[in-house]
């Protein structure tokens, strides 16, 4: 035995399964008074935030929820569910599944049923999907109700009826502040489950494990710059990953977490201005919003604030007219199976002098590995061996490490595909720069993001299918001024039959999700080869 390991084994004394709830424990015995949550005219300390989440975790406890049961909730960015996102996994190893608040009531049912939802939490802005979700579903969860008090007065449109045997407030007022909450008995053990798009039919349910979110919430300080007490804002959907994590690496410097429920260009002014926000993050229709924004929107502020973004890489006049309303823009790459962000655009100052145009092509690559990321690549899936860094070779983007999840939930043969070789294999085609620096340049399945949305154009295409007078249907995303891109498609009519452009798009709207809609319908002959594929990088030159 190599002397290094007689009599060396773990003890319970001097390890422990690494776990993000630790984070908030910390700090609210350290800065037990400092503000933790801001949410409209509330304000919650850290003491009070920890006692909420403990609170929360001993009522799930309560009615049974333990290792293994999976929560569902669907909430906008609101207090509730920063607190499930640690009562959750403390109530004896439950995992949080966070549903897009977007989606339709299949789509939605499908989830519950795949993660066999024991519980779901629905803001009453989403009972009526949930409420027709739930109809179509098989599993029959304890449904809890959250009716916020501070749902804007100026709301374009009225609230559902709560739905659910109880509101969320009373339910978490039977749990007990005390709770002896345990640690994952193995940092494996899985602590939350997010849905992929659907690329291909139903879509994927990643889990990731208690490391993984802990590794990744500190790699956010390091790599956003985050000091003691920042103020962050919530303009990114908390779903999106776990809000890529952030809704634990909030607490690991003790900052304060600012909520909003709408990304509107005043709110956010407003709450930089007067709650001193550092750090935000969002797609590219975030900072859009920002930049042209009319000056009755805007209000000034003093400090800097970190604006993360990721999707598209960020035209170079946006990157200007950020930089001149005071944002620092810091391009990030990640999916959802990496907890989100997992590659960073780290800045080098000696491109300080380049010429604007220079500076944004360099910021427009997606980076080098986060510090919590074991490797990033760009390898050859067929060889499986790196492409030349020679900024030109196209090979797939591979990463692997901490920041990869476990795996999807009930798939293994979409878990033997994505792991095959070692690596985790993103799908995304990119190429490896002289300086280590990768950059994307296509996305081999078809994937379009829409205001930080992945949407599926197989999606968008089955849909379009249902229509008795198409023939042919072809889905690619094209650019687009204030979503970054959208979907548009290519569209042959059977013979003799008719249809107009608002049509189409009016019956997609009844079977998908509107924001995967496409924004415009194109009649023409689609291009195809002998063997009747669609060739869609044809589609993505022709004119709308």
């Amino acid at each position: 035995m190599n002397k290094y390991d007689d009599n060396l084994g773990r003890r319970e004394a001097n390890h422990s399964p690494m776990t993000p709830i630790s984070y908030l424990e910390r700090a609210a015995r350290t800065f037990p008074e400092r503000t933790a949550v801001i949410h409209g005219s509330q304000r919650i300390s850290y003491s009070q935030f920890w006692k909420n989440c403990r609170k929360l975790a001993s009522a799930l406890s309560r009615h049974g929820v333990g290792k293994g049961d999976t929560v569902t909730v669907m909430l906008s960015n609101t207090p509730p569910m920063l607190e499930a996102h640690y009562g959750v996994p403390m109530a004896g190893g439950a995992v949080l599944h966070s549903i897009n608040t977007r989606l339709d009531a299949d789509s939605i049912a499908f989830q519950l049923d795949h993660a066999e939802s024991r519980v779901v939490i629905v803001d009453t802005e989403f009972s009526d999907v949930m409420r027709q979700a739930l109809e179509n579903a098989a599993v029959t969860p304890l449904v809890i109700g959250f009716d916020d008090a501070e749902f804007p007065a100026d709301a374009p449109f009225k609230k559902g009826a709560p739905i659910g045997t109880m509101n969320y407030q009373a339910f978490r007022a039977g749990g007990d502040e005390a709770f002896e909450w345990a640690e994952p008995v193995d940092e494996w053990d899985a602590i939350s489950l997010n849905y992929t798009s659907g690329t291909t039919g139903n879509p994927k349910g990643a889990v990731y494990h208690h490391r993984g979110a802990a590794l990744a919430s500190l790699g956010n300080v390091i790599h956003a710059g985050m000091g003691k007490h920042p103020v962050y804002l919530w303009t990114l959907p908390m779903f999106h990953a776990n809000g890529w994590c952030f809704t634990w690496t909030v607490a690991v410097q003790a900052g304060t977490h600012i909520c909003l429920r709408w990304v509107r260009a005043k709110p956010i002014f407003d709450a930089i201005a007067d709650h001193g926000v550092t750090h935000l993050c969002g797609a590219p229709i975030v900072m859009s919003s920002l930049v042209n924004a009319p000056d009755s929107d805007r209000r000034a502020f003093s400090q800097k604030v970190v604006f993360n973004t990721a999707a598209a890489p960020p035209p170079e006049a946006v990157l200007a007219a950020m930089a001149n309303a005071g944002f620092e823009v810091t391009h990030l790459y990640g999916l959802t199976e990496t907890y989100g962000p997992a590659v960073v655009n780290e800045w080098n100052t000696a491109w300080d002098n380049l010429s604007s145009a220079e500076q944004a092509a360099k910021k427009a690559r997606q980076g080098v590995a986060y510090i919590a990321l074991s490797e990033l690549n760009v390898i050859d899936p067929e060889t499986m061996t790196p492409v030349p860094a020679d900024g030109t070779t196209i090979g797939e983007v591979m990463l692997r490490g901490n920041m990869v999840m476990k795996g999807y939930l009930k798939n293994p043969a979409a878990n033997d595909e994505c792991f095959a070789g070692g690596w985790f294999h993103s799908g995304d085609l990119g190429v490896m720069h002289e300086d280590g620096y990768v950059q994307i340049k296509d996305r081999s399945k078809d994937i379009i993001i829409s205001g930080g949305e992945n949407i599926s154009s197989i999606e968008v295409e089955d849909a379009l299918y249902k229509h008795p007078a198409v023939a042919v249907a072809a889905v690619v995303a094209k650019p687009h001024e204030k979503w970054g891109e959208t979907p548009v498609a290519y569209v042959e009519l059977k013979p003799g039959e008719q249809a107009t452009e608002q049509e189409l798009i009016d019956h997609c709207k009844t079977i998908i999700a509107r924001f995967k809609c496409p924004t415009r319908i194109v009649f023409a002959e689609i291009p195809k080869t002998s063997t009747g594929k669609i060739q869609k990088f044809l589609l993505r030159r022709m004119p709308i």
